[in-house]
């Protein structure tokens, strides 16, 4: 996770906890929504190759969620986001690019539906599409395509009150992200991204 990310995570968590107000508790029924700014981190090393590592770097962009209440507790939420855009290295320098959407739903749990801070957790799924594969440095003049992926997803986050009506949200995401890349239709391997994924967003409830 980036410095300044982390760094404005703690910075809006601190912020929210000396406000007071009165608990925008949820209940059945309810669509919560949180919208800001979040952040995709691959994990080093994606893929080894003989020329050296394959690694895709950070993206940061606008992403969103939308939660809808079967219970106090219960909850089933959708990921969504602008598109994140990635830069691919091989052995240090760029030799391409692509962009991604990860949608993903999760069940999740809302342990203090009722309070002003409500911390929760949840599981689901992530269907992730790349598109705009690009190549420059040592594969120019190629064709670079990755293939969608489906995975698992676990999730972590709370939500402050700020006010009675709104909300600070911070929340993390783990997703397992695999694609298989190829260079004019040869296979090179199966790219391990699986990152963390950090969302800082202001929300409210209807």
């Amino acid at each position: 996770m980036s410095s300044k990310l982390a760094k404005s995570a703690v910075a809006a968590a601190l912020a929210a906890s000396l406000l007071t107000g009165v608990a925008n508790a949820y209940q059945t029924g309810d669509w919560v929504v949180r919208g800001g700014i979040w952040g995709a981190f691959p994990k080093s090393d994606n893929l080894s190759l003989p020329l050296g590592t394959l690694e895709v770097d950070d993206g940061v962009t606008f992403g969103f969620n939308v939660t809808h209440m079967i219970t106090p507790n219960l909850g089933v939420e959708l990921l969504g986001a602008w598109p994140f855009s990635h830069d691919i290295k091989l052995g240090g320098r760029k030799v391409g690019e692509t962009k991604h959407l990860p949608p993903t739903v999760t069940m999740q749990y809302h342990f203090l539906p009722q309070n002003t801070v409500r911390p929760y957790v949840g599981l689901g799924l992530n269907y992730t599409f790349f598109f705009d594969e690009g190549t420059t440095g040592a594969l120019t003049g190629t064709k670079l395509s990755l293939k969608d992926s489906w995975g698992l997803a676990a999730q972590a986050g709370v939500d402050i009150d700020i006010t009675p009506d709104w909300f600070v949200n911070l929340d993390v995401h783990y997703i397992d992200i695999d694609t298989k890349a190829k260079v004019n239709g040869a296979t090179l391997g199966t790219v391990e991204i699986d990152p963390w994924v950090f969302g800082i967003n202001i929300g409210t409830r209807f």
